[in-house]
């Protein structure tokens, strides 16, 4: 019975780490009309950066540079696991790992089914 268990609590953590990984936030991209298409190239990657695209559009020739820009959504809180609580562990020790294992992560000791787990709250 206690080998069901704990195949069960595996998992139920291996779910948890899947779900917060599917829910990952996507690049997103921006375009800038740079005006007129002399030195298009050199223009927006100089205002944008090495990995952005600049192309002639249009037949007034209007130079436009596509450029990875950051996302003005509010940040998504996701879950995800580390490892058991233990005695030698316990929610600093939790919390330690949670910081080192996700971006932003904080961590605690919660209760479940009889084991301590070492749940994580991140942002993604």
């Amino acid at each position: 019975m206690e080998r069901t268990s704990i195949s069960l609590l595996f998992l139920l953590s291996l779910l948890i780490i899947f779900a917060s990984v599917v829910n990952q936030i996507r690049a997103q991209t921006c375009d800038e009309n740079l005006s007129s298409c002399e030195n298009c190239d050199q223009r927006c990657k100089a205002k944008h950066g090495p990995s952005s695209v600049s192309k002639c559009n249009g037949p007034d020739g209007t130079c436009i540079c596509t450029y990875g820009c950051a996302s003005f959504k509010p940040a998504k809180l996701c879950i995800g696991a580390t490892d058991m609580c233990t005695d030698k562990c316990p929610t600093s020790c939790c919390d330690r790992q949670c910081a080192i294992k996700y971006k932003n992560g904080k961590g605690g000791c919660v209760d479940y089914a009889g084991y301590r787990m070492c749940i994580c709250e991140y942002t993604c």
